[in-house]
């Protein structure tokens, strides 16, 4: 169950160091073992990785209890699976039958494992520990820096308002480790995190606040960050027939600093944020591809549809059902994808692909205001007074 929820929570972060890793680099080395660094429970199927840059094979491989180091238990790994990435020969080591929770080491020829527990408990505040890489990444009040930044944004570009219209779109997230901001990959983050608690609510816990400082507010802590997400989101879209599609652009990769001195842009630290317009968009030398306005707006729809069954707040169920309404709308008059843009180099989400963000803004939708409107009293989200009709 927790390594669904995980699956869900990673495709905020990247999952490839937090799985299957290594512990010790030895530039020596040919050959290596790959386990799940949080652990095994005991009945789940517990495999591991053999990677060698030599052509080898391995008749036999072996589990050591790490605390004697007696051997518990012994196989053959079975058919090779060649080669992958830089790796020449890979096998995989199936040890799931052994049950009784410990610590162990793998072994397989001369690659040996870190050490590894098998435990009922081994995914304990698994899922929490992810919300933290997304607390760091906050904008406006950042609870890991304790401080405050990007308190300005921001400047409009390629709106129907005049190109500098100062809106305020302050807070959501910095997407990776730079400060960009992407109204897609947020929207999808928020979907995210609100799909791993609509699908696991016990596996989260509540020991932040609402702003992300050490707290007890009577709600879990990844609906206060999915929260943290829709509020921007809500910036992002502030009327019916306005979205925005990013804040900042390439120009954050000309040197380090900390966020709230972030001054690449010409006007303070205000920075620019670029109006969705279902058009390609250049600054500087370099054209994205956009061919409409579809993917990204019927992402925000699809977060807006889910959030209105998890929050109990009348108000604002009401409001994210106005947001995921016309925000479906300015997908369905604009199909097409849309792109992100850069000035410096063509450093983009090369985003080429729309009907499947309108498949799941229709699925979620129905799946949501069907259920949402008996209880306010409507009948059908499909009313077309309603215009979210999904044909």
């Amino acid at each position: 169950m927790i390594r669904k929820i995980i699956a869900s929570i990673i495709l905020l972060v990247s999952s490839s160091t937090l799985v299957f890793s290594h512990a010790i680099i030895d530039s020596t080395a040919d050959s290596w073992i790959r386990i799940n660094l949080l652990g095994y429970k005991p009945s789940s199927v517990k495999i591991a990785v053999y990677v060698s840059k030599l052509q080898k094979s391995i008749p036999v491989f072996t589990l050591l209890d790490a605390a004697t180091g007696k051997t518990v238990f012994k196989s053959n790994p079975g058919q090779p699976f060649g080669s992958y990435g830089p790796f020449i020969q890979t096998y995989r080591l199936n040890f799931s039958l052994v049950t009784k929770p410990g610590r162990y080491i793998l072994k397989a020829g001369n690659a040996t494992s870190p050490q590894f527990t098998i435990g009922e408990d081994v995914y304990k505040d698994a899922a929490d520990f992810c919300l933290r890489y997304m607390r760091q990444q906050r904008t406006g009040f950042n609870p890991f820096l304790n401080d405050s930044c990007h308190t300005r944004d921001g400047y409009t570009l390629y709106g129907p308002m005049p190109d500098s219209t100062h809106i305020d779109v302050v807070g959501g997230w910095h997407d990776a480790s730079d400060y960009l901001q992407y109204a897609s990959t947020s929207a999808n983050a928020t979907y995210h995190l609100l799909m791993a608690y609509r699908d696991f609510p016990h596996a989260f816990s509540d020991g932040k606040l609402a702003n992300g400082l050490d707290g007890k507010n009577g709600v879990a802590d990844v609906l206060d960050e999915a929260k943290w997400g829709l509020d921007w989101l809500l910036k992002m879209h502030p009327q019916r027939d306005w979205m925005f599609n990013q804040i900042a652009d390439d120009r954050d990769h000309m040197g380090m600093r900390i966020p709230k001195e972030d001054t690449f842009y010409g006007r303070g630290i205000e920075r620019p944020v670029y109006f969705l317009s279902g058009l390609p968009q250049q600054r500087g030398k370099f054209m994205n591809n956009t061919k409409g306005a579809a993917s990204t707006p019927a992402k925000f729809s699809s977060a807006f549809s889910l959030a209105s069954q998890l929050f109990d707040d009348s108000a604002y169920k009401d409001l994210l059902f106005e947001k995921a309404s016309s925000a479906y709308l300015i997908a369905k008059e604009s199909p097409g994808n849309t792109q992100t843009a850069s000035v410096r180099s063509p450093y983009i989400y090369e985003e080429d692909n729309w009907v499947d963000d309108m498949e799941l803004a229709c699925a979620i939708g129905y799946t949501a205001y069907k259920k949402y409107f008996r209880k306010v009293g409507y009948l059908d989200f499909l009313n077309p007074d309603k215009k979210l009709e999904c044909a």
